[in-house]
C-alpha cells in the first residue's frame, strides 16, 4: 500500500513539472525598449534585443482615471505667505513670547549656578570624590557639558524670541 502511494504522488509529480518545464525551456524573451516581449515577429520588427536571463517578471502599472483625479483647490496667494493678524493670532504670540521669555530666565538662572559650580575650572570635591579622583574628573566632565548644553539652549532661545520680531504692547 505504502508503495503504490509512493508511486501515485511520483506520476503526479512528474505530470505537473513537464508542462512548468517545457513552458520555461521553450518561449525566448525579447526586451523593446521599456516593454518586453516573446512574440518573435513582433521582436524582429522591433529591432528588440533577446534577454539572456528567463527570470522577467513585469508588472504592470495602474492607469490614472481622469473622472477621479486628485483636484488641488485655488488657495488665495495674499493669505498663504501672509501672517494673520486677529486678536486671537496676536494673544497666541504673546503668550509664546512670555512662555519663550521664561524659559529663558529659567535657562539663564541655570546657567548661573552651573558657573558658580564650574568655579573656573576647579569645583570643589564632594563626598568620595576626595578618594576616588576619577569619579572627581567624571563629575567636573559632566558639569562642562551640561554647561555646553545650557548656552546652546540658551542661543536656541534666543534666535526664537529674535524670529518673533519685537514685543507687541499689551493691550
Amino acid at each position: 500500500m505504502k508503495s503504490a502511494l509512493t508511486t501515485v504522488s511520483f506520476a503526479l509529480a512528474c505530470g505537473l513539472a513537464a508542462p512548468l518545464a517545457h513552458a520555461q525551456g521553450g518561449s525566448t524573451v525579447w526586451r523593446c525598449g521599456n516593454t518586453y516581449t516573446n512574440d518573435a515577429r513582433e521582436a524582429q520588427s522591433g529591432g528588440c534585443k533577446q534577454v539572456e536571463s528567463r527570470n522577467v517578471t513585469v508588472v504592470e502599472g495602474t492607469k490614472v482615471n481622469s473622472a477621479n483625479a486628485v483636484r488641488v483647490a485655488n488657495v488665495n496667494p495674499a493669505a498663504s505667505g501672509s501672517r494673520i493678524d486677529t486678536p486671537e493670532q496676536k494673544a497666541r504670540d504673546a503668550e509664546a513670547r512670555s512662555i519663550l521669555e521664561a524659559e529663558l530666565k529659567k535657562a539663564e538662572s541655570r546657567q548661573a549656578e552651573l558657573v558658580k559650580e564650574w568655579n573656573k575650572g576647579e569645583p570643589e570635591k564632594q563626598g568620595a570624590e576626595g578618594r576616588n579622583h576619577q569619579k572627581y574628573l567624571d563629575r567636573v566632565e559632566e558639569l562642562k557639558a551640561s554647561m555646553s548644553r545650557n548656552e546652546s539652549d540658551i542661543a536656541g532661545i534666543k534666535r526664537e524670541l529674535s524670529r518673533m520680531g519685537p514685543p507687541t504692547a499689551k493691550q
